[in-house]
């Protein structure tokens, strides 16, 4: 990001942004210089701003997956000073939530370079068992189909975890994930299968390479073998994994291909990949100039060099739930013989009718519980002679099965701080985050901190 003066660029679209200082509401404007895309805007009092959004290809102006927007069936929040300051949701919301985001406690065993929430290790107090039931009860009346990710802070911290998925389960909802570095998945060697017992389908772990300068500069410490035991311990629980990796420019971009190589290696425990390109709130070490962001088209790029090929920047897509600038997934078959094979097809051109929120929305919810939870045989997996053949068998039912046990995905979500906030992409959020009073917030307003770090959302 730089100040400046707005060059002669081609301008693509408006939208609305924020001021990085005073968080007034300002005009923004997409604008190409023929090659990268920049979200560029200018308040009155402190100047002038410029961020990347988007670099090469796949190209920014014919990625999209036009949606017609749905109001929330459940606003918790009036409109009074506009967005982002009424969520809750409010009415000018375009998007069912697809996954609520429980923050059971701001404590961690870490003590990360990059941290969204700039969690410590002596923190404020836990919310009690009283009121987590309560933002489930909110959840339930306001999104009753959605996904629940239990997250932090580090959830693993808290000894009553265990009750606290079990509630989950029985207020009726089906999929139960957990955000965690996986330290005490390693440390502990029945406490997978324990939560497995009370209801947990997946992981979603903080892994960020395969080499321990990557958790040095990300993380402060030496973690791959804690990382390499806790996937193992929750291979032989049943649950399943899905690798998160932060990509930061100058650390681990080189490492995508090798994580997506692991992470075949490990499949079907590893379920699939989510890469997370660096964003600048909560707690960095980095400036937030433009060489320090790496763009979703940089990624689905490096995942196909990196690869050799193995998958490519055709096999990918925009989602179907949140904005098409929020995020990309591809969905693939692991083969017999090894390597992947794309589930859409180059020439699949769906995506480009417009259809209803809500309906990509619980696509999304279904896609994931499905894709994401352990599978019975991930402990004892083998390749069956002659499967190959089933993707050319007229069976439906030896296809089906073929689908359901060797599915893996690779997606990847740009979150947003307060350089580069859109404020339509905001709207269009599924990924609400729970508040103290039981509130649904989009995860980037609820994180979202100005230039000096003070926060909108988060400890209000």
């Amino acid at each position: 990001m730089s100040n400046g003066e707005i060059s002669e660029r081609r301008v693509l679209s408006q939208t609305e942004s924020l001021c990085p200082v005073c968080l007034k509401i300002i005009p923004a404007f997409r604008v190409t210089d023929g090659c990268d895309v920049y979200l560029e805007k200018h308040c009155e009092f402190h100047g002038r701003f410029s961020t990347v959004i988007w670099r090469k290809n796949p190209s920014f102006e014919t990625w999209a997956r036009p949606k017609i927007p749905v109001q929330p069936p459940v606003c918790y929040t009036e409109i009074d000073k506009g967005c982002p300051f009424d969520c809750g949701l409010c009415a000018l919301h375009r998007q069912i939530t697809c996954t609520a985001l429980l923050e059971i406690t701001q404590r961690c065993n870490l003590s990360c370079k990059y941290c969204f929430a700039s969690s410590k290790k002596s923190a404020v107090p836990d919310p009690d068992i009283q009121t987590i039931e309560f933002w489930f009860k909110r959840v339930r009346e306001a999104a009753p189909a959605c996904n629940i990710q239990l997250s932090g802070g580090e959830p693993t911290l808290r000894e009553d975890l265990f009750q606290i998925i079990e509630m989950g389960r029985n207020k009726g909802f089906g999929f139960i994930q957990l955000n965690t570095n996986g330290l005490r998945l390693a440390e502990q060697q029945d406490y997978a299968a324990k939560l497995k017992e009370a209801g947990l389908a997946s992981v979603f772990f903080q892994f960020d390479g395969l080499s321990d300068e990557t958790y040095l500069a990300l993380r402060g410490q030496k973690l791959l073998a804690n990382k390499l035991l806790a996937i193992e311990q929750c291979a032989k629980a049943g649950i399943g994994v899905v690798l998160v990796p932060m990509i930061v420019p100058g650390v681990n971009v080189h490492e995508i291909g090798a994580i997506l190589e692991f992470a075949l290696k490990e499949y079907p425990a590893v379920r699939g990949i989510h890469f997370q390109p660096v964003t600048y709130f909560g707690r960095h070490p980095e400036s937030f100039e433009n060489n320090n962001r790496i763009t979703i088209p940089e990624i689905i790029t490096a995942l196909e060099t990196q690869s050799n090929g193995m998958v490519r920047a055709s096999d990918f897509r925009p989602p179907g739930c949140e904005n098409a600038l929020c995020s990309f997934n591809g969905k693939f078959l692991v083969m017999p013989a090894g390597g992947l094979k794309p589930v859409v097809s180059d020439t699949n051109t769906c995506c480009n009718k417009p259809v209803k929120a809500d309906i990509g929305a619980r696509q999304s919810i279904s896609s994931v519980a499905r894709q994401w939870s352990g599978t019975k045989e991930q402990g004892s997996w083998r390749a069956g002679q002659g499967e190959e053949d089933q993707m050319c068998h007229p069976d439906i039912d030896d296809f089906l099965e073929f689908v359901r046990t060797r599915s893996f995905s690779i997606s990847g979500m740009a979150f947003q701080d307060v350089w580069n906030i859109d404020l339509e992409r905001l709207k269009d959020c599924c990924i609400h985050v729970v508040s103290k009073d039981g509130g649904l917030i989009p995860f980037c307003a609820y994180n979202l901190t100005d230039s000096r770090n003070k926060a909108i959302y988060r400890g209000k």
